[in-house]
């Protein structure tokens, strides 16, 4: 006797009962895959981003708005900050390096982030095509952004006021013209058009009456120079206990850890997580359930059919091996089939994310936790069939073949 096609052809005719316990499966795992990849993906982006900064300065507010605005480019800044403020933090002894970011316009939704050409250094970030920008009101795109807007050296275009898609006043005096395009680095920079953050101050200009913008940082007063945030590295681990502090008690700054909040925004985003995961492996155990109805009516239904079996030299060994098999037959379609789900819906969340211009997820990788679930799968399975095996086993010859 085969094993296998005798199991087969028993699953054959049960289509739609067979049908229901790999689908509940199926959804099971590929809720748990979908979590995964996404939690996965999203920490260590989330965690490149923020590498090599120690400290995200801004204007008094949120800690978690300003590691969200500053580093992540996902929320609006809490304001903006003193360049003179700016400037006495950058030369502090406890500070190695300090990277200034003024925001305020975006174009076609992607942000056009003021700054120095250190910020694309710090991500290793290099020249596509082109060159960085050498003047005020020269941009260089991120790999995505070129991407999306067709956009090359030697385009012009009119940033938008305001960080969102949603069409805002365009600044159309002050055109933009792109002087280079970056590699894919797959850091944030991927979605930010880059200026110096003179570009910006010259952009509203007009909020200082200021018509002829030729030198604006010669024009412009101490008090009307403005950064939105600095990305600031520490020069000794002695500043991460003194320079927080000292910045939130002595300036009109605050001061947000990248590592501590995002630590939070994590341990926020887990109490979801773990109701979605919940969720999953209940229905990873209403399958098993299911699979152990469907394998102990089957085995009702099939007493005699086994009792026929044993008489035609079956050992009791093999039909309980039948049994089990078929158990872990089911669990292995619906982890199969889960895992694709998994994938499938990672890749779809993927490309909805990527045209609200969020955080990239893709369904084309893999994490190790996923043997796991493929394990969690498959001993459900088996642990379904046991019972339906073992009786099976007991199965008696004489007394099921006189009743029919």
């Amino acid at each position: 006797m085969n094993i296998a096609t005798v199991g087969f052809s028993y699953m054959r005719a049960r289509p739609l009962a067979t049908l229901l316990n790999v689908l509940l499966l199926a959804l099971g795992v590929g809720t748990i895959v979908l979590l995964l990849l996404t939690t996965h993906q999203l920490e260590e982006r989330m965690q490149r981003d923020a590498r090599g900064i120690d400290l995200a300065v801004g204007a008094k507010g949120s800690p978690m708005q300003i590691i969200l605005s500053a580093i992540y480019h996902i929320d609006v800044p809490t304001g903006n900050i003193s360049w003179k403020e700016a400037q006495e933090i950058s030369r502090h002894r406890m500070v190695k390096k300090a990277i200034p970011l003024a925001l305020g316009d975006s174009y076609r939704g992607y942000r056009i982030v003021g700054t120095t050409p250190d910020y694309v250094a710090h991500y290793g970030a290099k020249i596509a095509a082109g060159r960085m920008w050498q003047a005020p009101m020269e941009a260089v795109l991120g790999a995505e952004v070129a991407a999306r807007t067709g956009f090359g050296v030697g385009a012009e275009f009119h940033g938008v006021h305001g960080l969102g898609d949603s069409g805002g006043h365009a600044h159309e005096d002050h055109p933009y013209r792109v002087v280079g395009v970056l590699e894919r680095s797959g850091s944030v920079l991927d979605r930010l058009v880059l200026t110096s953050y003179q570009s910006v101050w010259v952009v509203h200009a007009e909020h200082h009456d200021i018509k002829d913008v030729t030198n604006i940082e010669q024009q412009l007063g101490d008090d009307e120079k403005e950064f939105t945030a600095l990305l600031l590295q520490y020069s000794s681990p002695l500043a991460v206990a003194i320079l927080p502090r000292y910045i939130n008690n002595n300036t009109g700054m605050q001061a947000a850890s990248p590592a501590y909040e995002t630590a939070r925004l994590f341990s926020l985003i887990g109490v979801g997580v773990d109701v979605l995961r919940a969720f999953a492996l209940v229905l990873i155990l209403s399958a098993g359930l299911s699979v152990f109805i469907a394998l102990y009516n089957a085995l009702n239904e099939r007493r005699y059919d086994l009792a026929v079996m044993r008489t035609l030299g079956a050992s009791p060994r093999r039909l309980l091996l039948l049994l089990l098999f078929e158990g872990l037959l089911l669990a292995a379609a619906g982890a199969a089939l889960g895992l694709v789900l998994g994938h499938a819906m990672a890749e779809v969340l993927g490309h909805v994310l990527k045209a609200a211009q969020q955080i990239e997820i893709t369904g084309f990788a893999w994490v190790m936790e996923e043997l796991w679930v493929v394990a969690l799968a498959l001993a459900t399975g088996i642990l379904a069939a046991l019972l339906p095996a073992w009786r099976a086993y007991r199965t008696d010859i004489a007394g099921t073949l006189a009743r029919g």
